[in-house]
């Protein structure tokens, strides 16, 4: 799992060196009942592109940490998420973009087990492939990016 910061602005097409075959973007306001709605929609999304259940398990807890990442940390009034799915469809590309203009950067303490926050980007470093941030075209702040492979 590597991080690392895309080289192309956000408004190329994700998954550099690819050309997507599905892509789909949905927008919700940054309350804390948006992770929720956030969940939903990508579960759903991956089931109709028939996406295996252990690629859609992970992109769904993927965009709750995001999500929930962007609503409480940032103070944006709405979200925007996106799901890109490679033409070969081995690859699925995340994005979160958010208001918030601080770079998001890997953990770098460790949470005791009595902690009850903290854990989110350590949960995105073990489930993505990769993922990073970097400053978005699409909203006034940046965006957060995890991959997966979509093994069948």
């Amino acid at each position: 799992m590597t991080l690392s910061t895309p080289s192309a602005p956000a408004s190329t097409p994700a998954l550099a060196g690819t050309v997507p075959r599905r892509e789909y973007w949905f927008g919700l306001p940054a309350l804390r009942t948006s992770a929720r709605s956030a969940r939903d929609a990508v579960r759903d999304r991956l089931r109709a592109w028939k996406l295996p259940g252990d690629t859609c398990c992970d992109a769904v807890l993927l965009v709750s940490e995001l999500t929930t990442n962007a609503v409480l940390h940032t103070g944006s009034g709405h979200v925007l998420c996106g799901l890109t799915l490679t033409s070969d469809e081995r690859r699925l590309r995340i994005e979160l973009h958010d208001e918030g203009s601080t770079p998001v950067r890997p953990p770098e303490h460790h949470i005791g087990p009595g902690g009850e926050s903290g854990r989110g980007l350590l949960i995105v470093q073990q489930l993505a492939d990769s993922w990073g941030s970097a400053r978005s075209t699409r909203a006034e702040g940046k965006f957060v990016w995890a991959e997966l492979a979509t093994h069948p």
